[in-house]
């Protein structure tokens, strides 16, 4: 096998692939000797999504030359990230000559292994740069507790403003009559809070852009923000064995 990996639990690889699956219609593989990537940006370039797990965060990793890429569809490998159970590792085969992956479930009490052959896609996948851009606002937080912000704010609206003071965070979304509008502090509830220059800063997104983001709050305890003055947001969902799962979301202007 050219490439072939296992990954410790079917179940946060299904929270990954959920993650991608709604927003991008294909999964554009890297693997190297570091480890694995996705790194893609949506039709519409309001969304990039950049996927990092490396060499440590899987039980098993060989691949046969420095880098390996390939192209599945998010459709076909969300169904098949679907039947992955807590008891699963997921072993990830990747067969050049039959142009599909292999991914194979297999029961850690049992030994049982169930086998799906996902088709490969042709094309070249780029390796696209992250923004560069200052990001003066940072925040690490629960992911539940970004999950429900989201939620709320869905609610009243489909665009929400993140303001942060220098010693707040106010999230807020309106179509009147109806409001939403959260305070939160450093401790309470956000894990950490940090403002660079001047304050507030504020910026709007569309909710459902950030909603999209919100399947990896099942894969990941945490979550850092990080957004400035109607520039990009930042979302960082940390991964079990060192991975990370980044959202670029373009602001609404």
């Amino acid at each position: 096998m050219a490439f072939k990996a296992t990954y410790p639990s079917a179940t946060k690889f299904k929270y990954i692939v959920q993650t991608m699956a709604k927003v991008m219609d294909e999964v554009p593989f890297i693997a190297t000797l570091d480890g694995l990537e996705v790194r893609a940006l949506t039709p519409d370039k309001t969304t990039m999504i950049v996927l990092k797990l490396p060499i440590m965060a899987f039980e098993e990793y060989n691949l046969d030359e420095e880098k390996k890429t390939f192209i599945v569809s998010s459709d076909e490998l969300n169904r098949v990230a679907k039947r992955g159970t807590r008891n699963d590792l997921v072993e990830l085969r990747l067969d050049e000559d039959r142009r599909r992956l292999e991914v194979n479930f297999i029961d850690r009490k049992t030994g049982v292994v169930r086998s799906f052959y996902v088709g490969l896609r042709e094309g070249i996948v780029e390796e696209l740069a992250e923004p560069q851009v200052e990001l003066t606002v940072s925040i690490k937080l629960e992911s539940d507790i970004l999950k429900d912000i989201i939620g709320d704010a869905k609610i009243v609206s489909d665009e929400v403003e993140f303001i942060a003071y220098e010693d707040r965070l106010e999230v807020e979304a309106s179509a009147p009559p109806k409001i939403y509008k959260g305070v939160f502090y450093e401790g309470d509830p956000l894990i950490s809070f940090n403002v660079t220059g001047s304050a507030p800063v504020r910026s709007k997104y569309s909710i459902d852009l950030l909603k999209a983001s919100t399947k990896a709050t099942s894969a990941a305890k945490t979550a850092s923000i990080e957004y400035g003055e109607s520039l990009p947001m930042k979302i960082v969902f940390d991964l079990p064995g060192g991975g990370i799962l980044v959202y670029w979301i373009s602001p609404r202007i």
